[in-house]
């Protein structure tokens, strides 16, 4: 059974947004309440604890330091998660589900959009990446492109430029894409990118403030 940290008590859960927070390899759901306290009103987060072990940490699936994985594994993952989605959006009364993943996490994000193209409002990947599942690559691109912020910093030295690129075309293909940089944050979570991704999480995913459109990189 997956662990999970919420950013509000249960009786004040229904009728808000579930933001689905997950971590990065090597980490744990406490990486992801740390943004607690930035979420918009209107906004419940659950940050998940990944099941695979890491030394005493954890990921979602096995990754060598080139970012490969076996494609198995990380449906499997994807499989576990999905199923503690649904029973959290059956018994939880919310107003939909969003994602937000941060390097391996957002790895994981993308293959349940993937999976699901239509079960999420939105999308948030930082200092991420995407695991290459060439059976999923065949039934796309989506046919509704999901609102997604690609946050990073070109110089991050843990993603290379080869998943750079593959994400890049990944995302400009399937989603309606928001691409930020920031230099100098490296491979980690920057204050002007928090701020960032909560205006877009107003803009897409608070009841009552949704609008259409997109950025590019900037």
């Amino acid at each position: 059974m997956l662990k999970v940290e919420f950013s509000a008590p249960e009786a004040d859960r229904r009728g808000t947004h579930l933001l689905v927070m997950l971590h990065g390899y090597g980490s744990d759901e406490h990486a992801m309440t740390r943004l607690f306290p930035f979420l918009p009103a209107g906004v419940t987060g659950a940050a998940v604890r990944g099941a695979f072990p890491v030394g005493d940490a954890f990921g979602w699936f096995l990754l060598d330091p080139y970012l490969d994985s076996d494609t198995a594994e990380v449906l499997q993952a994807a499989s576990g998660l999905l199923a503690w989605v649904d029973q959290a959006r059956a018994g939880g009364g919310y107003t939909g589900v969003s994602l937000l993943g941060f390097s391996q996490g957002m790895a994981m994000a993308v293959t349940l959009v993937r999976l699901r193209p239509a079960g999420f409002d939105a999308v948030v990947g930082l200092s991420g990446f995407i695991a290459e599942n060439e059976l999923l690559a065949m039934a796309e691109p989506l046919s509704k492109p999901v609102p997604f912020f690609w946050g990073r910093d070109r110089n991050d030295w843990v993603i290379h430029e080869d998943a750079i690129a593959a994400t890049r075309k990944w995302l400009e293909e399937n989603t309606a894409l928001t691409a930020r940089t920031y230099p100098g944050m490296g491979h980690s979570i920057g204050s002007q990118e928090v701020r960032d991704v909560m205006l877009f999480l107003k803009r897409y995913v608070v009841p009552g403030s949704r609008r259409s459109g997109s950025y590019k990189e900037g």
